[in-house]
């Protein structure tokens, strides 16, 4: 069988699974979150917690139970790594470096993962279990609950509540996110991926070097690490190390894990809010976008010319061995369209061209399909935008789902979309004016600036994946990559919250002959086109400068 036939079964496997789950999956989590019964496990956490999981809640309420909760995450994840050394199972590693506990800390919580070590050689068992591996769980089901806020904002009429955060935190963690990493854990040991709490081994290579060899629960931290869109690997080679994804199945199912709760949640969207169809309007967008970038990385790394790349069928430096051009090239794109950040080959080895279409993944926003959560949020605020645009197009007050999207809305929706545009190309500015900048750069010309914008758009996006060499492990890079975790995860928040309320506080409108139909083709049309054009308005200077200029010059 050619490379390129298997590579196209495997897509075509991939998507048939995707929407074998879309609906039953879908379905599920719309009647989790709408659930008024409380298990006896979740009760438990309620009362440890003082919360009242019935209280309804307005968006200010809903707001700072998220940076509440956010705020002690960061605390304990951060005082923790401080005095990992002085806890069971440390393995003799020191404690984490201030400015690096800082950045991972945010890290993990903002559901980012960027890791500027390496995590088999600092992190202790403890730290990685009780701290990173839960952070990836919370972490994860606090972007769904923010999307199921601004789902019911769209649902309700004639109040302010958007439900309880708490609730939520809680269902979508125990009902949704554990249950599946169960399993997944199950089967991925079952493939090959180590789970344990050994101590670390020293092996001779052939070539008679001694090489440590570190063990640990990575199967457990490995399904959850996809699942919910987070993407810190156990190793510091992540999904490229034989321990973490072993061989082409368990490559499929991560992929799989990482796209199957971003491409269910519209399903969800379309139930909760009563109409299905949006939901297939809102996953369509989101599945062309994703094919497109998949064809797109495929072909570019299949077709660079030079003879090594005619020899081994395709540009194979920096990519996995094991797979191939097509799984590497489909990993890649499904890591930076959603919020992921894991990789099985490193990103900066890829073609110029191609490196702009992972880039341009994270630019849109990472809403095809996007994170856990995030994606579909995301996702509905571009849709906003879009009916406003359909609006003045054709003289008239713009609404979507029966909801008027007047000034107050508008506004909240251009602050959401302008906040990770200004911390990527503020961040990646003032690097490179820096010597800090300059210096952590190990490639000149379009290439090095392409390294600290992936990095600074990575770290915006919430993605926490990275051009391969670049030295981020610096206290300058530490702190402002910290910052821009910090500020790309909560500030848009922020405004999704307040739009959520202001939806949920409006009357319905009912439909007229010239209100545009959203579930329609022709709305999934506008929907993709405004969200390239704005995008490419926003970035295309900066990618000129990098990704652009190198692929141009090759």
């Amino acid at each position: 069988m050619s490379p390129v036939l298997a590579d196209v079964l495997q897509v075509t496997a991939l998507i048939a699974a995707l929407a074998l789950v879309h609906r039953p999956f879908g379905d599920y989590m719309a009647a989790v979150y709408a659930s008024g019964r409380h298990l006896r496990v979740e009760k438990w956490i309620y009362r440890s917690m003082g919360a009242n999981p019935d209280a309804e809640m307005r968006w200010p309420a809903y707001l700072r139970g998220v940076l509440a909760f956010s705020a002690v995450s960061v605390l304990f994840l951060y005082l923790l790594q401080r005095v990992q050394d002085k806890l069971p199972l440390s393995l003799g590693f020191k404690p984490i470096s201030p400015d690096q506990a800082f950045n991972t800390a945010v890290s993990f919580v903002s559901n980012t993962d960027w890791q500027s070590y390496s995590g088999e050689v600092a992190m202790s068992h403890v730290t990685q279990t009780a701290g990173l591996a839960v952070q990836n769980f919370v972490s994860a089901a606090v972007g769904m609950a923010v999307a199921v806020a601004l789902v019911r904002g769209f649902a309700r009429s004639r109040t302010g509540d958007l439900g309880n955060f708490w609730a939520d935190l809680v269902r979508g963690t125990v009902r949704i996110l554990i249950p599946i990493s169960v399993v997944a854990a199950v089967v991925l040991i079952a493939a090959g991926v180590i789970q344990n709490f050994g101590d670390i081994h020293t092996i001779i290579t052939l070539t008679g070097d001694k090489q440590a060899i570190s063990p640990g629960a990575v199967a457990s931290q490995e399904a959850i690490k996809d699942l919910g869109t987070n993407g810190g690997g156990f190793f510091n080679a992540n999904s490229a190390h034989p321990f973490e994804n072993p061989n082409g199945f368990t490559n499929l199912l991560e992929i799989f894990l990482l796209l199957v709760i971003p491409f269910s949640l519209p399903r969800t969207f379309g139930k909760m809010v009563g109409n299905v169809k949006q939901g297939y309007a809102i996953v369509a967008a989101m599945g062309i976008i994703w094919f497109l970038a998949v064809v797109a990385v495929t072909w570019i790394e299949y077709a660079h010319p030079g003879t090594a790349s005619q020899i081994a069928g395709g540009s194979m430096e920096g990519k996995e061995q094991r797979f191939g051009e097509g799984p590497s090239s489909l990993f890649a794109v499904s890591t930076t369209m959603t919020s992921t950040g894991s990789v099985n080959s490193f990103h900066d080895s890829f073609q110029g061209l191609s490196g702009g279409v992972l880039l341009l993944g994270m630019m849109i926003g990472e809403i095809a399909p996007g994170g856990v959560g995030s994606g579909l949020y995301g996702m509905l605020i571009m849709a906003v935008i879009a009916v406003f645009i359909a609006g003045l197009m054709v003289g008239r007050t713009p609404e979507y789902l029966g909801k008027k999207i007047g000034t107050r809305e508008i506004k909240l929706a251009a602050c959401y979309i302008l906040i990770t545009p200004a911390l990527v190309l503020i961040g990646t500015a003032v690097a490179m004016a820096l010597p800090d900048g300059k210096e952590a750069m190990t490639n000149i010309g379009a290439h090095g600036f392409s390294e600290v914008l992936y990095a600074y758009t990575s770290a915006s996006n919430n993605n926490g994946s990275a051009f391969a060499g670049f030295g981020a492990n610096t206290p300058f890079f530490n702190t402002t990559l910290g910052l821009c975790m910090a500020l790309g995860r909560f500030l848009p928040m922020v405004f999704v919250l307040a739009l959520a309320g202001s939806l949920a506080e409006q009357q319905p409108v009912p439909a007229t002959a010239g209100t545009l139909r959203t579930e329609k083709p022709l709305f999934t049309g506008l929907l993709v086109g405004a969200i390239l054009i704005i995008t490419g308005l926003t970035f295309f200077p900066a990618l000129a400068l990098g990704p652009l200029a190198e692929g141009l010059a090759a």
